[in-house]
């Protein structure tokens, strides 16, 4: 009884009733045939799961009804546009259908202001949808589609409907980003294609796309074919190879479809730091000209563009070129941040061009290298965007800066006058982990401080960035979303909505709606918090008490201690007994996800004993205060999380109190190592014990290597102590780690204070049960 769908998608009980009038039957017969033949349950639409809030949404009676059909009509100027939108249709088994007076009406209206502002009106008569700009049209239409129900996204031919409403919408700032690195960990054209899609339902506007970097050249260049052949792979420390290039049928693809989508794409090519990868295609280009391989570990490398080199402009207007080829947007960014000078301040022809320009110092010579670029590049129609470095030797004309070492940054080029994009690491580094940024904070950001809301610069916008060192292609969104769905609407509201009383309790209950289309459209977000907290605390008998303390919305766990295997439960405390871990697996949203936490403990003899600390601890690395190396907590192979103790340019010393003189077996602590960001392992690690705290001596020593290789990867290093005495009996004992100095010649931030990290002050004793 098909052709009953064909009456119902007249939406007309009346035209029912006239098509039953054909058939001789009774009136009783024609009610009850008209009963059978009512379609089925329409799919509910719903206002609940607007991410980002419009501005003005009023709600009003009635609902449109789609009944499997549709008829669209748009500007012809948006043509792309409404491709992308009938597409939909299709995708959701909505059938294409030609109509006197359409369903959906996109229309452009000169009198609406701004340029992505759009109205939406829905009532049962249809849906029409005016801006004054194709672009405003297209965010409109996203609005529109996540009205729809969500089965949509996978097939909802039967048809639905949408409560009527009016939506009068536009985005708070202008420039709504995000940063995706693809020379870390290469990504495929069609995972690049998604995050376009992500971005554009999300009201984001700009891709920027990382595509040159230390340890990849991803962007084909035919006149220098080196950079495809040799730059774009590394070897990794296994011995595999690891990289990619996106062919200039690639970047049409990418530049193309997210046009479509109304979303600008910004390229990176960095200068004149992060580039390790040129230099191994084309040596000639770095100061010394020594030959240097793809770098297959993270960090800040010395070897850099050389400035005096009239090569390197030749290269990189060769580069460039081919850039604005691919690219039609008005912005390139040419980077510039973390180009150590030492290559400068050593080599010839870079000293000699200080002289010929005038340049005081090796800053104002970044700032000309930048100005000369950026004026070549204005000759193509081209502004540049960098990084909040390029102001350290003034700002180079025409430039736009990307604050992401705090607001300062911002400050400073708002006052010069420059236009600002902030992505500061506080609230927009999606890479980092969610204990250091997690939603909530991230929701929390606010981009215009009132400081910087009046000057002759202005704050365009901002961004998250999803670097990728950790982050392989199928690790990267679970790191950018749910966060980026946060500044998403923190960019597009406005703080004066995210910041009223009850608005992320509101955002909240908008995103469990936003949930389900993101699990229809296979979107692999993470969690918005860390899942849990852990408590150490000491037993009645001077042992450790490790509790799990479930954080994140709608999280559980599960798991185990290995040192026994006993069971681990949410708000249960485990006896900890010596070195091991605390393994559990996180539940969310009623599923197990499989995904693990593992939590290094060690319930040793001296956790939570009296401590006195001879130092004052990094306010950035705490380590969680004056217990932290008597805690039981050992860090891990992330020095951010939170366990680890940190002091820059001097000794760690700890002195413990074992309440009673004991019998020591065993002493060690935990160590970093990560000498890119200049933590090196302690030159020396003495213990010593004493009966009274006053007369000391020497119990146990260690030395480690202070260099262990240039190429050595960030790293947790334990440090036994090996016996210096035959005496092992103290209350007291007293830990210094010795700083190693400054960081050497070689390296990039050399003469720089360097850093120690330790994570816990072990002590095994004889006598203990």
């Amino acid at each position: 009884m098909r052709w009953c769908n064909r009456c119902a998608r007249l939406n007309d009980l009346e035209a029912m009733k006239q098509h039953l009038s054909f058939w001789p039957i009774s009136g009783l017969l024609a009610l009850w045939f008209l009963a059978s033949c009512s379609p089925e349950p329409l799919l509910q639409g719903s206002l609940d799961g607007l991410v980002p809030a419009p501005k003005s949404l009023e709600k009003a009676s009635g609902s449109w009804v789609c009944w499997g059909q549709v008829s669209l009509v748009w500007p012809e100027t948006w043509s792309n546009e409404g491709a992308v939108v009938a597409s939909w249709f299709e995708a959701a088994g909505i059938e294409p259908v030609d109509k006197p007076d359409p369903d959906v009406r996109f229309e452009l209206e000169s009198s609406i202001s701004g340029k992505e502002a759009y109205h939406l009106q829905i009532s049962p008569s249809g849906v029409v949808i005016q801006a004054s700009t194709e672009a405003g049209l297209f965010r409109g239409w996203m609005t529109l589609r996540k009205m729809c129900p969500v089965a949509c996204e996978t097939g909802c031919a039967s048809g639905f409907s949408i409560p009527s409403c009016s939506v009068q919408d536009a985005p708070d700032l202008e420039h709504r980003g995000l940063l995706l690195d693809g020379c870390r960990h290469f990504q495929d054209v069609d995972f690049v294609l998604k995050q376009i899609d992500n971005l554009a339902l999300h009201g984001m506007n700009v891709l920027h796309w990382h595509l040159t970097e230390d340890q990849g050249w991803r962007i084909d260049v035919p006149a220098l074919p080196a950079l495809a052949q040799i730059g774009a792979w590394r070897t990794e420390a296994d011995g595999t190879r690891h990289g990619g290039v996106y062919s200039a049928s690639d970047i049409h693809k990418v530049v193309s479809y997210a046009a479509a989508r109304h979303i600008e794409v910004i390229p990176e090519i960095e200068m004149p730091g992060h580039s390790s990868a040129a230099l191994a295609a084309y040596p000639e280009l770095g100061c010394s000209g020594d030959s240097v391989e793809v770098p297959n570990r993270w960090g800040v490398f010395k070897d850099i563009y050389c400035a005096g080199n009239e090569d390197t402009f030749e290269f990189l207007e060769t580069v460039l070129e081919e850039v604005v080829r691919l690219f039609p947007g008005p912005r390139i960014h040419i980077g510039g941040d973390e180009a150590p000078k030492v290559r400068w301040s050593q080599c010839p022809k870079c000293q000699k061009r200080m002289q010929e320009e005038g340049l005081a110092n090796e800053e104002e010579l970044q700032r000309w290298f930048i100005g000369r670029m950026g004026a070549h590049l204005a000759t193509k129609g081209k502004t540049i965007i960098g990084w909040d470095e390029i102001l350290e030797g003034g700002l180079p004309e025409g430039a736009a800066v990307q604050s992401w070492r705090g607001m300062g940054g911002a400050a400073e080029a708002v006052h010069l006058g420059a236009d600002v994009i902030v992505s500061p690491t506080s609230h927009c580094y999606l890479d980092y982990p969610l204990r250091s940024t997690d939603m909530e904070e991230a929701y929390g950001f606010e981009p215009v401080p009132d400081s910087l809301a009046r000057g002759p610069g202005r704050i365009l916008g901002g961004e998250g960035n999803m670097w990728t060192e950790h982050a392989p292609q199928e690790r990267v969104e679970s790191k950018i979303y749910p966060r980026l769905t946060a500044l998403a609407e923190v960019f597009w509201s406005g703080r004066g909505f995210t910041g009223r009383p009850g608005a992320y309790a509101d955002f909240l209950r908008r995103l469990d709606h936003h949930y389900n289309r993101l699990d229809a459209l296979g979107v692999a977000y993470g969690l918005e918090s860390p899942p849990f907290g852990l408590t150490t605390s000491a037993d009645d008998q001077g042992g450790l008490l490790a509790t799990v303390n479930v954080k994140g919305r709608g999280v559980r766990c599960r798991g185990e201690w290995t040192g026994n295997g006993q069971s681990v439960m949410a708000d249960v405390p485990v006896s900890v007994k010596g070195p091991g871990a605390l393994r559990l697996e996180v539940g969310r949203r009623g599923t197990w996800t499989g995904q693990e936490e593992v939590v290094p403990l060690d319930g040793h003899d001296a956790v939570f004993r009296d401590v006195e600390l001879a130092y004052t601890p990094s306010p950035w690395y705490t380590g969680g205060g004056e217990t932290a190396l008597v805690d039981g907590r050992l860090g891990t192979a992330d020095f951010r999380d939170g366990t680890w103790q940190a002091r820059q340019g001097g000794d760690m010393r700890i002195t413990v109190d074992l309440g009673a003189a004991s019998n020591i077996a065993s002493l060690e602590t935990g160590s970093y190592l990560y000498q890119d960001a200049w933590i090196f392992l302690p030159d020396t690690v003495v213990w010593e014990g004493s009966m009274d705290g006053v007369q000391w001596n020497v119990l146990a020593s260690a030395s480690t290597a202070r260099v262990l290789d240039r190429d050595d990867r960030q790293q947790r290093a334990t440090i036994q102590g090996e016996w210096t005495t035959e005496g092992r009996r103290a209350r007291y004992v007293r830990m210094t780690a010795k700083n190693p100095g400054p960081c050497p010649d070689w390296h990039a931030a050399s003469g720089s204070a360097s850093w120690l990290f330790l994570d816990e002050c072990v002590i095994r004793t004889l006598d203990s049960p």
